[in-house]
């Protein structure tokens, strides 16, 4: 009876764990968010990334994709970025969605990621308007 109460403790552990470590892979992205930082956006990026801005899905390169992004954030200052949810496929896709507020605007974005020689890298990004 022991021995079960330490493995369903240890599973809980892992699991928490698990959890810090997949919110933890869009440190790096949610601040460069907040921070409207385009550059440390795009650090995050895959070489390649399909980004979505109210409108079809274009897939650029990080350099495209970091001179698209700071237009956006100049055109669209950010006023409040935070992450509401974060979760993962059987795959290993990590995704994360949020909301961006830009003066009476807001956003719901959706992000996915893939783990790539240790570290996570963006593969899609999108921010869609919502509905008023």
């Amino acid at each position: 009876m022991k021995s079960v109460k330490v493995g369903v403790i240890g599973l809980c552990v892992a699991m928490a764990l698990s959890g810090m470590a997949q919110s933890d892979a869009f440190a790096p992205v949610k601040d460069a968010i907040r921070l409207a930082n385009a550059e440390a956006l795009s650090r995050q990026f895959n070489t390649s990334v399909d980004v979505t801005l109210d409108g079809p899905v274009t897939t650029y390169s990080r350099a495209q994709a970091k001179l698209v992004f700071q237009k956006f954030f100049d055109q669209n200052p950010v006023a409040e970025f935070a992450v509401v949810h974060t979760g993962s496929s059987k795959g290993g896709l990590q995704f994360a969605l949020g909301r961006y507020v830009s003066g009476s605007q807001r956003y719901n974005v959706i992000i996915r990621a893939r783990e790539q020689q240790s570290s996570f890298l963006v593969h899609e990004i999108s921010f869609t308007k919502e509905e008023k």
